[in-house]
């Protein structure tokens, strides 16, 4: 039986997609870039915010100067709006809540930088306890290096063996293997089965409530 479960954040426990890319649309139209749909953001997240802005940039204007720029007009703004469109997948509260009754540990782990990842989580679930809750900080290389995990294990006081990490992508089955820990993909976020299987996880599901039969394991 596992003794914790680490969560990734955007894709995993919430959909955060619309307030991304309308936030993303608002920095580059500030700056008199081309704007993008919003499905097409689904591809550009995953890999922290800087990471995001060099996808959405034009090719020939991807550099660090520009993409500091983005950064500049897009935290001020998405921090105002992030819960404006944003809500947490179906089914997810009540996992949590079962999770939380059956005295399993919980974690999250997100390339969201620090202050949205800790806002999102208190203003989404506000009477469901983590243990710690970690984005992106400075310093720290984000997710798939396992730094993240190993504070979280350090925090936890968790053997790895005894963890189940969920998370909606490539980056996220990556981070698993590299801390060498037990990894389910979910196929309701932003990117795609066939991305998940390609890293070979231990579980993929498709509805959260499966999360309450593998933790079993």
């Amino acid at each position: 039986m596992k003794k914790l479960i680490i969560f990734d954040l955007d894709g995993t426990l919430i959909n955060t997609i619309a307030d991304l890319a309308q936030s993303t649309n608002y920095a580059l139209a500030q700056l008199g870039y081309p704007t993008h749909e919003e499905a097409s953001y689904k591809f550009m997240v995953g890999n922290g915010i800087n990471k995001l802005f060099e996808r959405a940039l034009p090719e020939t204007d991807r550099n660090e100067a520009n993409i500091l720029k983005v950064r500049e007009k897009f935290v001020p703004y998405y921090d105002e709006h992030n819960t404006d469109k944003s809500h947490p997948y179906e089914g997810i509260k009540v996992v949590l809540e079962q999770l939380s009754r059956d005295g399993f540990k919980m974690a999250v782990a997100s390339n969201k930088y620090q202050s949205a990842t800790s806002k999102l989580i208190k203003f989404y679930f506000p009477e469901t306890h983590f243990e710690t809750v970690l984005g992106q900080r400075e310093g720290v290389k984000p997710k798939p290096d396992p730094t993240i995990v190993y504070d979280i294990l350090k925090a936890t006081k968790v053997d790895r063996k005894d963890v189940l990490y969920v998370g909606d992508s490539g980056v996220d089955m990556q981070t698993t293997l590299n801390a060498e820990v037990t990894s389910c993909g979910v196929s309701w976020g932003f990117r795609s089965r066939k991305e998940l299987e390609t890293f070979n996880p231990d579980y993929i599901i498709d509805q959260p409530e499966d999360i309450l039969k593998i933790v079993q394991y």
